[in-house]
């Protein structure tokens, strides 16, 4: 079985999603026992990565969501992580054909 170009995309784009929402869990657990935080341009490149499991993070689990700038940053980082997927969806169909 192979994957086609899409469905790796598809599994990469889960993966950076998953690995976002942990990183911001992990924070959020070590901002309630005082231990070791991750770093906020950490957390931004896990977003750039995966938006929605950013995004999802920061309000499933109410973490970081009054803290200005990293707010507004998130926010941008999300925006130019769907613009990256449009750009990589659109570049996948022309060099792979239809889905």
């Amino acid at each position: 079985m192979s994957l086609s170009r899409i469905d790796l995309f598809l599994v990469l784009l889960a993966l950076g999603n998953l690995h976002a929402f942990v990183r911001f869990w992990l924070d959020k657990r070590a901002a309630g026992t005082g231990t070791w935080r991750t770093p906020e341009p950490v957390l931004l490149a896990a977003a750039l990565f995966g938006g929605f499991g950013a995004w999802l993070g920061q309000h499933m689990l109410r973490h970081k969501t009054r803290k200005e700038p990293f707010r507004t940053r998130l926010g941008l980082t999300i925006l130019l992580h769907l613009a990256g997927v449009a750009g990589i969806v659109w570049w996948l169909r022309g060099a792979a054909g239809p889905f």
